[in-house]
């Protein structure tokens, strides 16, 4: 499978890409190349290799949720880089 300017313009179009139209010959030999490795890939036979749900064996270890009393507000704001009274200080961020 090949896919022509009019296709990489709609994927583009789809996934919100813009690039420069000098650029458009290289973008498409890209993906004509990642279609080239997919459909090898495709010849692979897979009839006996079950399905991956994750990439590796391990697993995620997770500690118990223990409930713990609060920091103390002077605790918690030792290190703050700008305070007030018992709150951080921090940017306005809407005008």
């Amino acid at each position: 499978m090949q896919a022509d300017r009019e296709t990489l313009r709609k994927i583009a179009h789809l996934a919100r890409l813009e690039f420069n139209p000098d650029s458009e010959k290289e973008m498409l030999d890209s993906v004509n190349e990642i279609l080239t490795w997919v459909e090898k890939l495709n010849e692979i036979d897979t009839t006996h290799v079950e399905p991956l749900t994750h990439m590796s064996e391990e697993v995620n270890v997770m500690r118990e949720d223990i409930a713990k009393p609060p920091l103390p507000h002077d605790r918690a704001l030792l290190n703050a880089p700008k305070k007030d009274a018992d709150y951080f200080r921090v940017p306005k961020v809407i005008e």
